[in-house]
């Protein structure tokens, strides 16, 4: 078994996702008393969003390339980042370690191309929504992406970051979310990206009559499968 190196933290919420999932699945596959070779490198997100905010994306690389860095000096065989908004600073991170980062966009579009589906709606932060670094990887795989409007992605970001980011969870926001679906629908999505790994803490199957892909869900099970092949 691999080692996975995990970056998490960002929201430590979605990082014990990740962490039960990347078990369970590893107990479901082996069986007994096996769990996963992992390590864990948890970042304090306040400093990571005031980077964000202030568009210190060169700062917020430097931080998590130093995160990755120890984790491939304590073993690691790969890294997963644990969180989609993340991604956009991928290349800082591959320039200052010598082991694979698992892309949690390619997971998402490999598991899209599975099914029929060719048109997407994403919900994530703003960054993630509104910049190409997302979406470009998505689309790069034959699959057309769509958005909400400027209104709704606001309120969107603003529920990610003011509610399930403190593990705050409310049903008017999940109101509010599938909504958003509805109207992503109504231009011709036929599934949905929870493009941010706190939404599946709000928005399950249930909530939407298309299907849904959940990053953080894919992302852990992708890691599995690298850490367990031959």
């Amino acid at each position: 078994m691999k080692t996975i190196g995990l970056i998490g933290g960002m929201s430590w919420e979605s990082s014990a996702e990740y962490y039960r999932m990347i078990n369970e699945e590893v107990k479901l596959r082996l069986g007994g008393l096996h769990s996963a070779k992992c390590l864990l490198y948890s970042v304090d997100f306040e400093e990571v969003e005031r980077f964000q905010a202030k568009g210190e994306w060169d700062k917020a690389g430097d931080l998590l390339g130093n995160a990755a860095f120890a984790l491939e000096k304590g073993g690691a065989d790969f890294i997963v980042i644990c969180t989609n908004t993340m991604h956009k600073v991928i290349t800082h991170i591959e320039e200052k370690i010598t082991i694979p980062i698992l892309h949690i966009a390619d997971a998402t579009a490999d598991q899209i191309k599975k099914s029929t589906i060719r048109k997407v709606g994403l919900l994530g932060t703003k960054y993630t929504m509104e910049q190409d670094f997302y979406k470009s990887r998505i689309e790069s795989s034959g699959i057309r992406v769509i958005v909400p409007n400027e209104d709704e992605r606001e309120i969107v970001n603003k529920v990610i970051y003011e509610e399930l980011c403190l593990g705050d969870i409310r049903e008017a926001s999940r109101v509010y979310y599938k909504k958003a679906i509805q109207n992503m629908m109504k231009e011709g999505a036929e599934g949905i990206i929870l493009g941010c790994t706190e939404i599946g803490l709000l928005i399950k199957q249930e909530h939407s009559d298309i299907p849904l892909f959940d990053t953080t869900v894919i992302h852990a099970i992708e890691a599995v499968n690298k850490a367990l092949e031959n």
